[in-house]
């Protein structure tokens, strides 16, 4: 027997979560000397972290220790329960190294248990589609085998493309140079992003002004979309819902088939890609190609 547990960087929204019976760790962030847990929007103020961080606030986020992970997985264990964890990008977090010690640790002490991690090669809710695939399978009787099956070719599906308002947050995080965050941040570009087949984060475009960045987001979802009737289409926001609205909408008068699902940006992603950065989620044929 088995559990699929998935974590907090996916984004699915708490009841999704609850609906599909799904176990998740939640990934922590630091706002103001303090550290808190993202519980996937259940408790979470969203106004007060979004609110801090335009006031000069600096979040940071960390990677778990051995310990952390030794400390959720062994109740599993205890049971006689292997764990199927459907991860974000390995990529984007030296958290999956101390998960690997502290599994090496539990090997020796269970060890007939079995971990066995799927790495998306995404983040937000380009993981958190993937999960909820993955545990509806799960629910209807698929074994883990069957499951990781079906992720490997979906995978490749999963289409992610975000335009962020201030290139300074992804300079802080080692995402752009100092001085390609001080010339777009002049300029007023913003860079259309998404997430490789490696699971990093490239960009695309550099576009000029938020209108041009909302049709074109939408123009992706419009040309690229497959099995409307299928998968959802996840809008994102980081606290500019307006505006995403705008992007629901401009969707929707080209697909007005396509289930979409409005959500905002949690506080860990948030971190990294600041307040008024835009997305959307979906799957298309093939996962976009980045600029070389």
């Amino acid at each position: 027997m088995s559990v699929l547990l998935c974590d907090s960087n996916g984004e699915l929204w708490h009841t999704r979560v609850k609906e599909l019976n799904l176990d998740y760790i939640s990934m922590p962030y630091v706002l103001a000397g303090k550290e808190y847990d993202y519980d996937l929007g259940e408790k979470t103020d969203f106004g007060h972290f979004y609110n801090s961080v335009r006031g000069g606030e600096i979040p940071k986020t960390q990677a778990l220790n051995p310990e952390d992970y030794k400390e959720i997985l062994t109740p599993y264990f205890e049971k006689g329960e292997d764990v199927l964890y459907v991860s974000f990008s390995h990529k984007l977090s030296g958290t999956f190294a101390q998960l690997d010690a502290a599994y090496e640790e539990l090997k020796a002490q269970f060890p007939e248990r079995k971990l066995t991690v799927f790495d998306t090669k995404s983040i937000s809710l380009g993981t958190g589609i993937q999960v909820e695939q993955a545990a509806i399978l799960k629910q209807n009787g698929a074994s883990d085998e069957e499951i990781l099956n079906f992720l490997k070719d979906f995978t490749n599906r999963v289409c992610v493309y975000f335009v962020v308002d201030d290139l300074m947050h992804l300079k802080r995080g080692g995402r752009c140079s100092g001085f390609a965050a001080f010339a777009g941040t002049v300029l007023g570009l913003k860079p259309m992003l998404s997430v490789d087949e490696e699971g990093g984060l490239k960009v695309l475009a550099k576009l000029g002004g938020r209108k041009k960045a909302i049709s074109t987001l939408a123009a992706k979802v419009v040309s690229e979309l497959t099995d409307e009737d299928k998968y959802s289409v996840y809008v994102v926001d980081a606290d500019c819902k307006e505006e995403g609205d705008k992007l629901r909408d401009l969707i929707l008068e080209k697909r007005p088939n396509a289930h979409i699902v409005r959500q905002i940006v949690g506080p860990v992603i948030g971190s990294h890609c600041g307040p008024g950065t835009l997305g959307v989620i979906f799957i298309g044929k093939e996962r976009p190609v980045p600029l070389k």
